[in-house]
């Protein structure tokens, strides 16, 4: 049976901290205090601009940036551009597509297989003069050339086999003998010179390349080790703990800046609550309702029926003078022209006697014997 815990992960130890010096210790303290001083005030006027920057942006620059921007563009794009294009669109259609597809469909392919025929024809007959013409007079040609050719190698064969017995005894053999005798030897002592001109070279250039390097060692080297080790190291790591130390300082103090500045931005917003935004709500809450109540009640209601009495008594007037005019319009007409006729009514059912026509009969009252 397993231990317990023996699957379980091993806690996390935090890595040491390296041991801080005494230089460290005593420039944090003050250095946080100047840069925490200085901070303070930047800390609350960039919150002051960004929170104004906000509101700027909320309440004036994207409404006005999507009206003077962004509404335009889309108007422009769904009113001019798409129309515009769909028309372009359909007169490229009509005006280019359909004429290159007609000229393809019915002059460029009834043209081409035409030619496409006529090369074919061509090439047919180009085959039969090339298998029953050109290919025997090759055949002959080449017959010809293959015996010249044989006889003309036979007599280059034979100067060159001449040429080359004289060439080895007038000029190879001899040149060996002066290669082997004479250049040989020459060459070696000249090798020998050389290789001692070069040694001596070398011995020289190393002794001067261990002056050189000595000297510079000397008077470089060693005093920039010793600058590097004894000054620019510890002055380098004296800027290192004081960079490192300004930059703690500066993030710690932005963080208490912050903190300060939403402080002071919570005591601002409750002072602007309580200077104005409640005063407001009370005079709005204890006296515009109730007075606007009774401005309600007393006159704009009682005004609001007096218009509407006033209203319906107009209505009932006009209609009663419309009703007068009509009126006396008619009795104008029969003064003038007489009273109308009165048209008879015309009977549209079928008659209801015996003689109707039936479901069973064919014939009707109209067609009865």
């Amino acid at each position: 049976m397993d231990a317990p815990g023996k699957f379980e992960k091993p806690p996390v130890r935090p890595s040491p901290q390296p041991p801080e010096g005494c230089l460290a210790v005593a420039i944090r303290v003050p250095v946080r205090i100047v840069v925490l001083v200085l901070v303070v005030p930047v800390r609350l006027v960039w919150d002051g601009l960004v929170a104004g920057g906000r509101l700027l942006w909320r309440t004036v620059l994207r409404p006005v940036a999507r009206a003077v921007f962004v509404w335009p563009w889309v108007a422009l794009w769904r009113y001019i551009v798409v129309p515009l294009v769909k028309a372009l669109g359909r007169l490229t259609k009509v005006l280019v597509v359909v004429p290159l597809v007609w000229l393809y469909r019915y002059v460029l392919t009834p043209v081409g297989q035409a030619l496409a025929w006529i090369a074919r024809q061509l090439g047919s007959g180009l085959a039969w003069v090339y298998a029953r013409v050109l290919t025997p007079v090759g055949h002959a040609c080449a017959w010809v050339l293959n015996g010249l050719a044989a006889g003309v190698a036979w007599v280059v064969g034979g100067v060159a086999a001449g040429l080359a017995w004289l060439g080895r005894y007038l000029f190879v053999v001899p040149a060996g003998w002066l290669y082997a005798w004479i250049l040989t030897p020459v060459g070696h002592a000249i090798a020998w010179c050389g290789r001692g001109v070069v040694w001596l070279l070398r011995a020289l250039g190393t002794g001067v390349g261990v002056l050189l390097y000595w000297t510079a060692r000397i008077l470089l080297v060693l005093p920039a080790i010793g600058l590097w080790r004894w000054v620019l190291t510890p002055v380098g790591r004296v800027l290192a703990v004081v960079g490192r130390e300004v930059w703690d300082a500066l993030g710690h103090a932005w963080r208490i800046a912050g903190h300060i500045s939403r402080a002071v931005g919570r005591v601002l917003g409750t002072l602007f609550r309580w200077i104005f935004v409640e005063p407001v709500s009370w005079v709005y809450r204890t006296i515009l309702t109730p007075v606007g109540h009774v401005v309600r009640d007393l006159v704009l209601r009682p005004a609001a029926e007096a218009a509407r009495a006033v209203g319906r008594v107009t209505r009932q007037v006009l209609t009663a003078a419309r009703e007068s005019a009509r009126q006396a319009r008619a009795d104008f007409r029969r003064m003038v022209f007489g009273e109308p006729k009165v048209p008879r009514p015309v009977e549209r059912r079928e008659p209801m006697d015996d003689d109707t026509r039936t479901l069973g009969r064919s014939t009707t009252v109209l067609t009865k014997d």
